[in-house]
């Protein structure tokens, strides 16, 4: 299966659940078109840094990139959420020609019996993959608050800290 969006209306990093819980998406929507590929919240965080810094070196070469701002779009995934595969592999690339930048999410397992791997090609204004950047940095960093002795997330539910030898009492009064 190939998922081609030339001129996507938007192109995002989203989730589903629960802080702790959660499944990271990037959901790009073109039209009435909408497609949806599962990533590690790791290969989300890379992804948006590394987009980020393709910018910036496209700008230091002249072209026209916006400089970095706060993402605009911080509204939820477009509903239906459905997702179309994992992705196992990224690409990125620029298009010199179109000056786009392109995104490519492999999936992990062959579709069906075709023994094809799935594609989702999404092709980004660099307005557009700037967005994109700023928000994958929001969403990443919008989980679990960190343990302030050890720096792990902290659960609903408590934390044992490395930090104080697994003794459950209040770290700090």
């Amino acid at each position: 299966m190939m998922l081609e969006f030339d001129r996507p209306d938007r192109c995002v990093v989203g989730t589903v659940g629960q802080p702790g819980n959660r499944l990271f998406l990037i959901q790009v929507a073109q039209g009435g078109k909408l497609a949806a590929v599962a990533v590690e919240k790791q290969q989300a965080q890379l992804l948006g840094v590394r987009v980020g810094e393709v910018l910036d070196q496209l700008a230091d070469l002249g072209h026209d990139v916006p400089p970095e701002q706060p993402p605009a779009d911080m509204g939820p995934l477009d509903a239906p959420v459905s997702v179309d595969f994992r992705a196992a592999a990224i690409g990125m690339a620029w298009d010199a020609e179109t000056q786009r930048l392109v995104l490519e999410l492999f999936s992990v397992e062959s579709d069906d019996d075709s023994g094809e791997n799935s594609l989702l090609q999404v092709r980004l204004t660099p307005a557009m993959a700037r967005e994109f950047s700023g928000r994958a940095a929001l969403i990443v960093a919008s989980g679990r608050p960190a343990c302030p002795a050890c720096g792990q997330p902290l659960d609903p539910g408590g934390h044992i800290c490395p930090r104080s030898n697994g003794y459950r009492g209040d770290l700090f009064t």
